[in-house]
């Protein structure tokens, strides 16, 4: 009998026998200590498990609790009784509800841009970076495309799609030295990076924005980290740095982050009306029959009109508090930062029991470890919200010194007094 082939990975864009088979030790360990897959339902405030145990969450995103807000609940309850459907479950490119076009009308005048909804960040990212690559989105021309190391796995992923239709390199962590390098050796070169990191920072959006000037260098950001939190109407930081929009530059992000509601708008400027059309027949699950649901844009629509009035800004500034709170307490890498997620480094071999003693004393961050972050690098991420009480953030602090975080300047000088 002839002996059958077997098949050797290339793993030139993703290595699945390391991701899985080094992190799920971790995330084995996490769940053996209660730390993933963990059933709570919110109680006045705080997380309650069906053990009873009570926690605070400091690994929630929604940094402006809007996705609790009443004006929000009720947008999305008065859209599903206005049009008397959940879920219009055809594709956009053949039939849509009037819904779908006055959210994405509301956030364009919002944010100052051509949007298009998708069900998710993720899913935006994957029917686009492909278009990308073969410049059906741009000017036809098939550019290089930088991935950065550090770019979510979102659009990670798409690398071996992107590689089917062009040219793909991954950079160090915005290495501008290298992306200027290939903008001098390619005629279209395109970035593709996150505006915000999950883990705490931002992208060098200024000199990004200098390259795109001096090479026509475009930029594809993920800026979900930072819509609403932050900028004026809560446009994110990489609008609030380089506000334009143009052709040379796509940002895509969620809006179940800080903007409180569920699915994702990209935003765009300067592209064609047929670009638009290509986007909606050809952009994987853009062009599915999954497009938002009716609660999801009525919710969408609420939070807009928050974000037009003096309460985004004065949530903003209560954000801005708790995080400057927390800041003087425990020192991180991201200290004096306006981004609200602060990574506690801790040793891989410590990280998990570090995180299982912070939610025994009732609160609750994500231990992250490989494949998240880098191997060496693990730490325990904690997320700030505009809800948070002081005496919840000063108490958590607390915790985090005893299990190893380092204690910020002042308190390591009032504790020496």
């Amino acid at each position: 009998m002839t002996a059958r082939r077997t098949i050797e990975p290339t793993h030139r864009f993703r290595n699945n026998d390391k991701s899985v088979g080094i992190g799920n030790a971790f995330w084995d360990l996490s769940e053996e200590n209660g730390l993933a897959g963990i059933v709570a339902e919110l109680d006045d405030g705080v997380l309650r498990t069906e053990a009873g145990h009570t926690f605070v969450n400091f690994s929630c995103c929604s940094y402006l609790d809007l996705d609790s807000h009443p004006r929000v609940i009720e947008g999305a309850v008065e859209a599903l009784r206005r049009y008397g459907v959940l879920d219009h479950c055809i594709p956009r490119s053949r039939v849509q509800i009037p819904a779908l076009l006055e959210l994405e009308h509301s956030l364009g005048e919002l944010f100052s841009a051509d949007v298009v909804s998708a069900i998710s960040a993720s899913a935006a990212s994957a029917g686009l970076l492909p278009l990308i690559a073969s410049g059906h989105v741009g000017d036809g021309e098939r550019p290089l495309m930088i991935f950065d190391k550090n770019c979510h796995v979102s659009m990670a992923q798409t690398k071996p799609v992107c590689a089917d239709e062009t040219e793909v390199v991954t950079c160090r962590h915005h290495d501008l030295d290298f992306i200027e390098a290939r903008c001098k050796e390619y005629s279209r070169v395109w970035y593709v990076c996150d505006g915000s990191d999950s883990l705490g920072g931002y992208a060098p959006v200024a000199e990004l924005a200098a390259l795109q000037d001096r090479y026509g260098l475009q930029v594809y950001y993920d800026d979900s980290h930072s819509l609403s939190a932050f900028g004026p109407r809560g446009v994110g930081y990489v609008r609030s740095v380089s506000p334009a929009l143009s052709d040379r530059t796509v940002v895509v992000t969620t809006l179940n982050k800080a903007f409180g509601t569920s699915g994702a708008a990209v935003l765009l400027n300067g592209h064609p009306k047929r670009t638009l059309r290509v986007i909606e027949r050809f952009a994987g699950a853009m062009s599915y029959s999954q497009p938002l649901n009716t609660a999801a844009v009525g919710a969408g629509l609420a939070s807009a009109e928050i974000h037009r009035s003096e309460e985004l800004p004065a949530l903003q500034r209560r954000l801005q508090e708790k995080i400057a709170l927390f800041d003087a307490h425990v020192e991180t890498a991201q200290s004096g930062s306006t981004f609200p997620i602060r990574l506690v480094p801790m040793d891989d071999e410590v990280v998990i029991e570090a995180g299982r003693r912070v939610f025994e004393a009732g609160f609750y961050v994500s231990p992250v470890f490989f494949p998240i972050v880098a191997r060496g690098t693990a730490g325990l991420r904690v997320m700030m919200r505009a809800g948070q009480t002081d005496e919840q953030i000063r108490a958590l602090c607390s915790v985090l010194v005893e299990v190893g975080a380092r204690p910020a300047p002042a308190t390591r000088t009032e504790a020496g007094a």
